[in-house]
């Protein structure tokens, strides 16, 4: 009998993380597509062992640390999540964001090719600048705007020959912190919001992206690859779309362009960083459209009453 596939994932406790062991338990996380499966198979009950680490259980910056612990848990693969993914404070935080996102992901690409395992490291629509007027496929040049941006393509840098590298954009999930409750609790309350509709991107729902990264984890495809939700959108698109799913009329969201917000961002962000995914849909299932992945993170968060 086949030992069950050890995988180790770093940042278990962020949004994606959570959703990520959870399904690799074979636990449907809240805010998951029942039908959803990249590769066309359930995840059975004893498939994988997984080892999730927290940033209290492991800092990835500090590169004895990381080879001592994947030389004593010797994972099959290693799934990286952790990041520093605060964008503006990024700005004025350069050394330690850079510490997270780049030196930590080139520890922890060169210790799992030290022990053996698949490493898949997690990275961003932001390692691109937005000028390229169409959406990004994978082998499109990056010049990324912000240090954030910058730190996560030095992570990807510093990634060995046979990694995969699994690019999301505007990601969120029904547990964590993210736009989409705040949007919904502002609907909820009867406020109003604004949002910008001068940057276009993807929206990459955590349980959906948890499914894909198990299709990645058995596969281990290597190389450079786009995963998000089907279909181009902006923040007011999003913000209003809620809004429609929670009752709330066409008046909830207002439209302002970048330049309008109060205080104005740290950070620059690309006007269009939508990702290409035509690569990931000629070996998987296509992820779900963004609206469809949105209804059932709206729907998840509610509180749940007894039938």
């Amino acid at each position: 009998m086949n030992r069950p596939l050890r995988v180790l994932v770093t940042g278990a406790g962020g949004q994606v993380g959570v959703d990520l062991v959870d399904t690799l338990h074979a636990t449907e996380p809240l805010g998951a597509s029942a039908g959803f499966r990249p590769d066309a198979r359930e995840v059975g009950r004893d498939e994988f062992e997984v080892l999730g680490l927290t940033h209290h259980d492991l800092d990835i910056t500090d590169r004895d640390r990381v080879v001592t612990v994947l030389r004593a848990t010797r994972p099959d693969v290693v799934v990286h999540l952790a990041a520093y993914t605060a964008v503006d404070r990024a700005e004025t935080d350069a050394a330690h964001c850079f510490a997270v996102n780049a030196t930590g992901t080139g520890n922890l690409s060169d210790a799992a090719h030290e022990t053996g395992a698949h490493f898949i490291a997690v990275s961003t629509d932001y390692v691109f600048d937005g000028e390229k007027g169409s959406s990004y496929v994978e082998d499109d040049v990056t010049n990324p705007l912000s240090v954030y941006g910058t730190s996560k393509r030095d992570g990807e840098l510093l990634c060995r020959d046979g990694d995969t590298i699994v690019r999301t954009s505007w990601v969120m999930g029904v547990r964590g912190k993210n736009v989409l409750h705040v949007i919904a609790d502002r609907a909820a309350s009867g406020e109003h919001v604004r949002f910008v509709n001068d940057q276009t991107g993807t929206v990459t729902v955590a349980s959906d992206l948890a499914c894909a990264l198990v299709a990645m984890v058995r596969s281990r495809p290597g190389g450079t690859w786009h995963v998000a939700n089907a279909g181009t959108t902006t923040w007011f698109d999003i913000a209003d779309f809620v809004g429609s799913v929670l009752g709330r009329g066409g008046d909830f969201a207002t439209a302002i362009a970048t330049r309008d917000l109060s205080p104005a961002p740290l950070a620059h962000r690309p006007v269009r960083s939508d990702l290409d995914t035509t690569k990931w849909c000629t070996q998987f299932a296509p992820m779900p459209e963004w609206r469809d992945g949105v209804t059932r993170l709206v729907r998840d968060r509610l509180p749940r009453t007894a039938p």
